[in-house]
């Protein structure tokens, strides 16, 4: 495990050099200020006016402007090439939640990449923002005050199953699997609460974003 580079008691917004937007930006560093960049996401960042309080990755993507706008203090160059940048970058921070944007809207394979990520390292949450939807793996306990009506899907990233309630099509007695079952466009009937066992990705509508950090970071119940 690799030993973090910047530690923060709240959360830590994470930009990749995927589609983002002003917006994007603006709704994760209201939640989390802090801004870490994977590589060539420092360069993303700096299109829209903001300069990260850090960067980590190989630095094969990142340019020499963002370098220099940067300076060597915030600079950490991980060079193997065994993994992605934001393995890097997550792996290396310690926070109480991280917000992921500029992961999703461009390349698919790098998309795909990052929420494998997020399953492997489950610590510290990490929500990826994306342009209608946030994603997010599931703990094995999580419990939402979402209203009724609220468009949740689930997606395994390996065979999973799992018991809900408050959910129109309860998942109870199914085996999830990526070439199976999976469950997408389900839906709220009031407040949710899941249990799961094995890797499941969870979407709901941005505007759940504010439930879904309180969910991840409550403390556990004993």
């Amino acid at each position: 495990m690799s030993a973090p580079v910047l530690t923060s008691s709240g959360g830590v917004t994470l930009i990749g050099g995927g589609a983002v937007t002003t917006e994007d930006m603006a709704l994760a560093r209201s939640y989390a200020p802090v801004l870490v960049a994977a590589d060539g996401g420092a360069d993303a960042a700096l299109s829209l006016g903001v300069v990260p309080d850090h960067a980590i990755g190989d630095f094969d993507s990142i340019s020499a402007e963002a370098r220099a706008a940067l300076g060597p203090d915030r600079l950490t160059h991980v060079a193997e090439q065994d993994s992605t940048d934001f393995t890097k970058t997550l792996s290396r921070i310690s926070a109480g939640f991280v917000l992921a944007i500029g992961f999703s809207g461009r390349r698919l394979d790098h998309t795909l990449a990052a929420l494998t990520v997020m399953i492997r390292h489950p610590d510290p949450p990490c929500i990826m923002i994306a342009a209608e939807d946030i994603v997010f793996a599931c703990p094995p306990e999580l419990s939402l005050p979402l209203d009724a009506g609220t468009r949740l899907s689930l997606f395994p990233m390996g065979p999973a199953h799992g018991t809900s309630t408050g959910l129109r099509w309860p998942i109870d007695g199914i085996a999830f699997a990526p070439d199976g079952r999976v469950g997408t466009s389900n839906a709220a009937t009031g407040p949710v609460r899941l249990t799961m066992d094995g890797p499941m990705l969870v979407m709901l509508p941005r505007e759940c974003l504010d439930l879904v950090i309180a969910a991840l970071t409550a403390p556990m119940s004993a």
